[in-house]
C-alpha cells in the first residue's frame, strides 16, 4: 500500500485539506467504519431521516467523498449533486456511483445560482472548511426559501465524565488505529485535533443563526459524539 504524509493543520488551508483527502480516498469508507465501530452507518440513517428526501427534490451533498450518503439520498428519487474539494475523492466516487453527477466544489465559493436547492447537507466536512461562518452563508445562498440545511458533525459529549474520557481516547486512539490501515496515517492526527477544536452544539447553532438560517435545532447522537444540526432558509 502506498503511503502518503500530507495533512492539514487547524488553519485549514484549502490546498492542504484537498491534498490530505486525496491521500485517503481509496480507504476512506473503510476507515470510517473502523474508527466508529460501525456507528457511522446508524448516524447516516439519522441524517437521511432528517433530510427526508423524496422524488423531485434538489439536494446538494457537500464534502460528499465517495458518495455513500449521496447514493442513499438519490435512491429516494431526489436529484442529488455530490460535491467535494478533493479530486481523488471525486474519482473514487465516480467509480463507485457512476450515475451520480459529482462536482468539484469549494464550500466557500459554490458554483451554483442562488436558491437552487431544496436541501443542502454536509457530513463531517464543515469542520474542515477554512471559514465556517462564510461556508454557512454560502450554503444559505444556494438554498431556496423554505429549504433546509442538515449538518452531521462530530461534537461535544453531553455527559461530563464521558466527555473527559472521550477527549483522551480521541487523541490516543484515532491516530493509532489509522497507522496499520490508512494510506495516510498523519491525516488522522489532524482529524483528532480538529474534532477537539470544533465548537460545541450551541455555538454551532449560533453560527447558523448568524448566517441567516431560521428555526435552528440539533439532535445529539451517541451521547453527543455526533450532532445533527438542522435549520430552514
Amino acid at each position: 500500500m502506498q503511503k502518503f504524509d500530507a495533512r492539514a493543520t487547524l488553519a485549514k488551508r484549502r490546498a492542504d485539506v484537498a491534498e490530505m483527502f486525496d491521500g485517503v480516498a481509496g480507504r476512506y469508507d473503510l476507515m470510517n467504519d473502523l474508527m466508529t465501530g460501525g456507528l457511522q452507518r446508524a448516524w447516516r440513517r439519522e441524517l437521511e431521516r432528517s433530510i427526508a428526501p423524496g422524488p423531485g427534490q434538489r439536494i446538494l451533498d457537500l464534502a460528499a467523498g465517495t458518495g455513500t450518503s449521496s447514493r442513499r439520498l438519490a435512491d429516494s428519487g431526489a436529484l442529488v449533486i455530490p460535491a467535494d474539494l478533493s479530486f481523488n475523492m471525486l474519482a473514487e466516487g465516480r467509480k463507485r456511483q457512476p450515475d451520480l453527477p459529482f462536482v468539484n466544489a469549494d464550500a466557500l465559493q459554490l458554483p451554483f445560482a442562488d436558491d437552487t436547492f431544496d436541501a443542502v447537507t454536509i457530513s463531517y466536512g464543515l469542520r474542515n472548511v477554512e471559514d465556517t461562518a462564510a461556508a454557512l452563508s454560502e450554503m444559505r445562498r444556494v438554498t431556496a426559501p423554505g429549504g433546509k440545511i442538515v449538518i452531521a458533525e462530530f461534537s461535544t459529549p453531553t455527559w461530563a465524565p464521558f466527555r473527559a474520557v472521550y477527549r483522551e481516547w480521541i487523541m490516543a486512539t484515532l491516530p493509532a488505529l489509522a497507522r496499520p490501515f490508512s494510506s495516510n496515517p498523519r491525516a488522522y492526527d489532524y482529524l483528532a485535533e480538529s474534532i477537539l477544536a470544533w465548537p460545541d452544539q450551541e455555538k454551532l447553532a449560533g453560527l447558523l443563526s448568524a448566517a441567516g438560517w431560521n428555526d435552528v435545532e440539533w439532535k445529539n447522537l451517541s451521547g453527543g459524539i455526533v450532532a445533527l444540526h438542522r435549520a430552514v432558509a
